[in-house]
């Protein structure tokens, strides 16, 4: 393939990692496009305000996302609407396939697909989102001081966001569908001693209720005796686990077995050229400032990378797996 008609990299996803990788890449006179099935910004133009992401006091997160795209689009950044069906390493080009047919050859690519919390599947889950409904206690639990919330999971971050939330909140009720949390024993003796914490056993939420200042109460059912109650509540907190979207990583792409991608401190993966950023990413925090600094990172080491490989002073060595497919 001729080397003016491939990209020196391909942006899988146009969330605030993708679009930071954008810049940055612009920056470094790569040849870049991204691609992103959707409206560009991820899942950050769905939340109402941010108010953690650095020179932004109060920001809505649509605006955000906006301020993003036209900053990486002042760079000149090529961006395309399209669903990536398949990435397909190769020791010359990789290939990202489009579901219209296209196919992009490039030098090294950028997957940036996030991911997304589990969710109850309930009546109003989806409706109030933003309204009081959410899925991270650190980007929304500001909004709720001295108010009563209610959080549903049992495992860790249930209880670390319950242990959150409860230095703001009035009051939090945490819901949870056994009899015994799932939480480690210092999570689990942490939660008993916070007075402000009531784990509610036994118990699943079934519908969340609002009005039009939001949220306002949610349907509670006994797993065992199957009463159903209502419990006011100005807020409901959902840490039933969270899913990357893996699906286009590369078969031999190294993943911890939760499907979160394994990278070394350049977000690279063991594929030589690919790299994976953000919610995707095997990381301590979710958060739009470290996607973005993800972005970052991978963006200028493609940037190395692609260089090298140009120059002949590296080579696309890939995993066992692919070599056995004649990759």
């Amino acid at each position: 393939m001729p080397q003016d008609t491939a990209y020196d990299l391909v942006i899988v996803g146009g969330g605030p990692g993708g679009l930071s990788a954008g810049i940055y890449a612009m920056r470094a006179a790569l040849k870049t496009v991204l691609i992103e099935v959707g409206v560009p910004g991820g899942q950050m133009i769905n939340s109402e305000s941010v108010e953690n992401y650095p020179g932004f006091i109060n920001v809505h997160g649509a605006e955000l996302a906006q301020k993003f795209t036209e900053h990486a689009k002042s760079y000149g950044l090529e961006m395309i609407t399209g669903e990536v069906v398949a990435i397909e390493p190769s020791r010359e080009y990789h290939m990202v396939r489009l579901d219209n047919s296209e196919v992009y050859a490039t030098h090294a690519i950028i997957i940036g697909t996030g991911g997304n919390p589990k969710k109850l599947n309930i009546p109003g889950e989806n409706e109030y989102y933003g309204r009081g409904v959410s899925y991270c206690a650190v980007c929304d639990g500001f909004f709720f001081r001295n108010k009563t919330v209610v959080v549903v999971g049992g495992g860790d971050t249930a209880a670390e966001e319950s242990l959150y939330l409860a230095k703001l909140a009035k009051q939090v009720y945490l819901v949870h569908r056994r009899d015994a949390l799932r939480a480690g024993m210092l999570l689990q003796e942490r939660i008993k001693e916070d007075c402000k914490i009531e784990i509610l056993w036994n118990t699943v939420v079934t519908e969340i209720k609002a009005d039009s200042a939001g949220v306002r109460a949610v349907d509670l059912k006994d797993t065992q005796t199957g009463k159903v109650r209502e419990l006011p509540t100005e807020g409901v907190f959902i840490f039933i686990g969270f899913e990357p979207n893996n699906k286009l990583v590369p078969a031999g792409t190294r993943m911890n077995m939760d499907g979160y991608v394994v990278t070394d401190a350049k977000c690279e993966t063991n594929i030589p050229g690919i790299y994976a950023i953000g919610d995707l990413r095997e990381k301590y925090a979710r958060q739009i400032v470290v996607a973005a600094a993800d972005g970052c990172t991978a963006a200028l080491a493609a940037a190395h990378y692609v260089e090298a490989k140009k120059t002949g002073n590296i080579v696309c060595e890939l995993p066992e797996e692919l070599l056995k497919t004649g990759s």
